[in-house]
């Protein structure tokens, strides 16, 4: 079993009267990818910004945090020697190009100047960005952008990645072109966080996965296992709510888990053909989808609510 290099016990952290997160507990293995899932608002960034020391938890709840042998609350600058961070905005110098952006950063770390210009030169090849050094920021798509941003978060060598939401707002190509270069960054043994509200980026990037909502832990583990242990294998997913309802009632079907929000009705079921024996009855009540379950269904079986809608 891989050694825990972050241990998080008890924490919390309010703004005011809005508490963000709520007896937050999690540990990290080295070279693992650790997920936190969860809609805007769960408190899935102030989770990030405590671990790298922007914010403080709250002293007066107790909690215990340890980031590679370290309190960021007491060795916020040691904690930053060791990571790299993408925040979900980009803040990147409009009036640079790609190189300039980068050596300005590699200063904080006191990189000489020929090591940083190398670093440099690997990391824009890493995320496909060559040909793009001497371009202006504002000349740059946001995918392009999203990339620079990670590699000037890989100038120190980090132990430990943050990333804070890495592919919202993305096109599909960009987005698996980003994961595949997380996966290359695991492979060097850099241990990962991730923030994500996209199941998919969840399930295929992260080794182990904490749901987050209203600031609290409502599971962790597997992305497997969350769906092996907390789910049924399909669902039967019906639109125009009303004629369904009065379908189902008159379906004697007691294997089946019904779900209603807004103007869907999932029922849920391990027997495939018990989905397909109700499907017929909805030929006329409205459209249908057979599908297996994921991961936003597991969340909205715990929550009540979907990982896009709103807070």
């Amino acid at each position: 079993m891989a050694k825990a290099v972050i241990t998080v016990r008890n924490i919390s952290k309010s703004f005011g009267r809005i508490q963000a997160v709520r007896d937050l507990s999690f540990s990290v293995e080295s070279g693992s990818c650790f997920g936190f899932l969860g809609p805007n608002g769960a408190g899935k960034t102030t989770v990030m910004k405590m671990i790298y020391g922007k914010c403080t938890r709250d002293e007066s709840c107790g909690g215990q945090m340890d980031i590679f042998g370290y309190d960021p609350a007491k060795n916020e600058l040691a904690i930053k020697y060791l990571s790299g961070v993408v925040q979900q905005e980009n803040n990147l110098d409009d009036e640079l190009n790609v190189i300039q952006n980068l050596m300005i950063y590699s200063r904080f770390y006191n990189t000489p100047v020929k090591a940083a210009k190398e670093r440099i030169e690997y990391l824009l090849d890493f995320l496909e960005l060559s040909e793009k050094a001497d371009s202006k920021i504002k000349e740059l798509s946001g995918g392009m952008k999203r990339r620079l941003v990670i590699a000037r978060a890989l100038l120190n060598f980090p132990r430990l990645l943050i990333l804070d939401e890495p592919t919202t707002g993305l096109d599909p190509q960009v987005r698996h072109l980003i994961w595949e270069k997380i996966r290359q960054l695991q492979k060097q043994e850099t241990t990962v966080l991730l923030t994500t509200h996209y199941m998919e980026e969840a399930f295929q990037l992260c080794d182990r996965l904490l749901i987050m909502h209203k600031g609290q832990k409502v599971m962790e583990g597997t992305p497997e296992d969350l769906l092996e242990e907390n789910i049924e294998k399909y669902v039967l997913e019906v639109l125009d709510a009303d004629p369904v309802r009065q379908v189902h009632q008159d379906t004697p079907l007691n294997r089946v888990r019904v779900d209603h929000t807004a103007d869907v009705t999932r029922y849920y079921a391990n027997d495939m053909d018990v989905l397909k024996q109700l499907a017929a009855s909805f030929l006329k009540a409205g459209n249908y989808l057979i599908r297996q379950t994921n991961l936003e269904d597991v969340f909205l079986k715990a929550t009540g609510r979907r990982l896009n809608d709103n807070q």
